[in-house]
């Protein structure tokens, strides 16, 4: 069977339908919640904040989920587009350069 290439049909054989996004609704308030307090204190101290206002912790950790609800999606937009189910680094690095935040040292 050469030529099938990745999904082709083979003799008798069904193919591949599609990938299907499926969203897992997990406890998102406690996922949300493992990014700690102590997390974010430290990611505040490597942007260089001296001083951390209570009510920072909670809006923090929403910007942060949003952040990352973008880039997942758009990772894994390439990754089915390019029929594979498994999301490489090179995807993510693609959805950080389509909205604007290119990282280096990645490959490519």
């Amino acid at each position: 069977m050469a030529g099938q290439g990745k999904g082709g049909k083979g003799v008798g054989g069904k193919g591949k339908v599609g990938t299907k996004r499926t969203a897992q609704k997990r406890h998102a308030r406690a996922s949300i919640e493992g990014i700690t307090k102590p997390a974010i204190r430290r990611l505040a101290r490597r942007g260089g904040v001296k001083r951390i206002s209570s009510f920072i912790y909670d809006d923090s950790r929403h910007v942060l989920k949003g952040f990352l609800e973008g880039i997942v999606r758009d990772a894994v937009t390439y990754t089915e587009h390019a029929r594979r189910k498994t999301v490489t680094a090179m995807d993510v690095v693609y959805a950080l350069k389509r909205q604007g935040r290119t990282i280096y040292g990645f490959g490519g």
